[in-house]
């Protein structure tokens, strides 16, 4: 694994967990994480359960006792460890968004094509989709319980910079992260949506925010305290949006409506996805990650209303490795799910999903996004390359 920080510590839950939960045809051995700092790479080993600390990812990429490279770093270094890897015929997981700009994410998905034809395979790290309701819901809109899909809204908001104090890290430079709330949350609802539906979006209008664009410098760069480089006046420039705003269109014909933001104070995590069908509508809301709301409108009249289904039956998706009825999963579980699904593809030969075609996709909307939101919310269609048929949704792994 390349890098140990949040994205790391909750892939390395996974990888603990994965074969102690489920049956799978291989095992994972966690051999080496990578990181820059000697003292907290070797601290993060030993806390995260990798048996060995190194300080240069190269070093993972070429060692013959390695098989897999996860990477977990900042979208700036996504591209050359995925293309460094793949050609070194290492499996790769990639978290997202795939890349920081469109282009280096068409060169990753290509690389991947290559690479897959000598059995090496590629997947981009979308965690909601194993959450049980969500391929739950995914399900019912294959088995058109929903029906035509007319409307989709998802919302994905968080409040973690709200202050103005809040320092200058990584996410917050676009040469570091590549876009704000856009990237890092959006991509999220973007990819949920196109998963869900089956269909993707074909073109955008957009607004983005950055609402404090000057913050105090951390200590990594002032060699101040965040707090003591507020009060020296020390800032540098937020190069992202803070938040992004966007109507679409799915390629079925559907609309929807995206917002993404790290300012709607109150909100820590909170995603949310309705979709509005012409034989029902579903809603998932990540604050309660095992319920689905479902309205059936062929349901008799009088019984018409959302229903609430607790999502945590062992015949529901992954649930089955996991509690008796009614004893609720979390967070941590959809890494784990997404590890299970990965090894299980590597070991089967099968191509997992996301594919790094699927998150070029997402990276299309992206790319749309900004360039929408920099003509004054012009519509803009998603590239042609990012916009390709999709099939109907299958519904998740029942395991």
């Amino acid at each position: 694994m390349v890098g140990h920080a949040f994205m790391g510590a909750a892939h390395s839950q996974a990888w603990r967990t994965v074969n102690r939960v489920f049956d799978l045809p291989l095992r994972a051995r966690m051999v080496a994480v990578a990181g820059r700092d000697p003292a907290r790479v070797t601290a993060a080993a030993d806390r995260l359960g990798w048996t060995e600390a190194v300080t240069d990812w190269r070093e993972l990429v070429a060692r013959d006792d390695i098989d897999l490279i996860d990477i977990c770093t900042p979208g700036d270094s996504h591209c050359e460890i995925a293309l460094a890897a793949l050609a070194a015929g290492k499996h790769v997981l990639c978290e997202k968004p795939l890349a920081n700009t469109l282009d280096e994410a068409r060169a990753m998905a290509a690389a991947a094509d290559m690479a897959r034809l000598h059995g090496v395979r590629a997947m981009a790290g979308f965690n909601y989709r194993r959450v049980p309701a969500v391929a739950y819901l995914r399900q019912l809109v294959a088995a058109g319980r929903l029906g035509e899909i007319r409307h989709v809204r998802a919302v994905y908001l968080q409040d973690w910079i709200a202050d103005p104090q809040f320092p200058l890290v990584w996410r917050l430079q676009r040469e570091r992260a590549g876009s704000g709330a856009l990237g890092d949350l959006g991509a999220h609802i973007i990819d949920l949506t196109q998963h869900l539906t089956g269909q993707l979006i074909s073109g955008v209008s957009a607004l983005t925010e950055t609402f404090v664009r000057e913050r105090p410098l951390p200590a990594d760069a002032s060699g101040l305290s965040a707090s003591a480089g507020a009060d020296s006046g020390q800032t540098g420039p937020v190069t992202v949006d803070d938040a992004a705003v966007f109507l679409a269109r799915l390629s079925g014909g559907g609309l929807a409506t995206y917002e993404a933001t790290r300012f709607a104070t109150g909100r820590k995590n909170a995603l949310r996805v309705e979709l509005n069908g012409s034989r029902g509508s579903a809603v998932f809301d990540l604050e309660r990650l095992n319920e689905l709301e479902f309205h059936d409108t062929t349901a008799p009249e009088p019984e018409r209303g959302f229903t609430r289904i607790l999502v945590t039956e062992p015949t529901h998706p992954y649930l089955s490795a996991w509690w008796p009825p009614g004893h609720i999963i979390g967070y941590e579980h959809s890494f784990t799910h997404e590890i299970r699904d990965l090894v299980e593809a590597v070991a089967t030969g099968a191509d997992p999903e996301p594919s790094f075609t699927d998150a070029l996709r997402v990276q299309g909307v992206l790319d749309a996004v900004e360039r929408s939101a920099a003509a004054d919310a012009a519509w803009t269609p998603v590239p042609d390359a990012a916009v390709q048929p999709s099939a109907t949704p299958t519904g998740g792994s029942t395991r």
